[in-house]
């Protein structure tokens, strides 16, 4: 299995790695920080440098059928089976992700401690995050991210540590994805904004609500009844 760095640490841009399996385009390390999407979360991008100095873009990382991280690469020759790499992310667009991810958890939170709402849908790439809420009224949204940038000020410093799922499921609203069962895995990585949210979730995430910025409201949509799409970014 794949070491997964992001999980401990988001800020790791570079890393030192080795390669163990090769599969067509696909090279596994023995451990990366190329987060492999989930959860309505893009994946990452970057480079890996191999032992002769040689740059290798990897364009796309996944989690392949044994949990393992898959990195998908323009070319293969140039890699080779306990090879050392240099693996090196696009940090630009990582960094708006983990800023739009992080607002994401705190819109979220609000919809759920003010209205009940949960999630019934997400996406978020580097230019937007889209979000569904089983609510019916759409000025209910354009308030949520009204009232998200104000807790975004206040700086609050992001908690990230690990339970024992039976712990964990003692935490009210751990899930707040609807129709989303709890993982089945012993251990859940827990994201906490303290005051704010607590949730189970295995994305990187900025260290500082302050890192996020201005949230900016794009557009909100009516997907059907009881149902809202809302749209969203952050300044650059």
């Amino acid at each position: 299995m794949t070491e997964e760095l992001y999980l401990k640490d988001s800020y790791i841009k570079e890393f030192e790695g080795r390669v163990v399996k090769i599969e067509d385009s696909y090279v596994m390390l023995d451990k990366t920080s190329f987060y492999p999407g989930g959860g309505g979360l893009e994946n990452d991008t970057g480079f890996l440098i191999n032992e002769r100095g040689e740059k290798i873009n990897v364009i796309e990382a996944k989690r392949g059928e044994n949990g393992e991280i898959l990195h998908k690469i323009d070319q293969n020759a140039s890699l080779n089976v306990g090879d050392k790499v240099i693996g090196k992310i696009n940090w630009e667009r990582r960094y708006r992700m983990m800023r739009l991810h992080t607002a994401s958890h705190i819109v979220a939170a609000l919809a759920y401690s003010k209205f009940g709402a949960l999630i019934t849908g997400g996406h978020i790439s580097p230019e937007q995050a889209k979000d569904d809420f089983n609510v019916e009224n759409k000025d209910t949204l354009i308030e949520l991210i009204n009232e998200a940038n104000e807790i975004v000020k206040k700086g609050i410093e992001l908690k990230i540590y690990f339970l024992p799922r039976e712990e964990a499921l003692m935490i009210p609203a751990i899930v707040k994805l609807a129709g989303r069962n709890p993982p089945q895995i012993p251990i859940w990585r827990i994201v906490e904004i303290p005051g704010i949210d607590i949730q189970a979730d295995g994305g990187p995430h900025v260290n500082n609500t302050k890192e996020i910025g201005e949230i900016v409201l794009l557009k909100v949509e009516n997907k059907g009844k009881g149902r809202k799409r809302v749209y969203y970014t952050v300044k650059p």
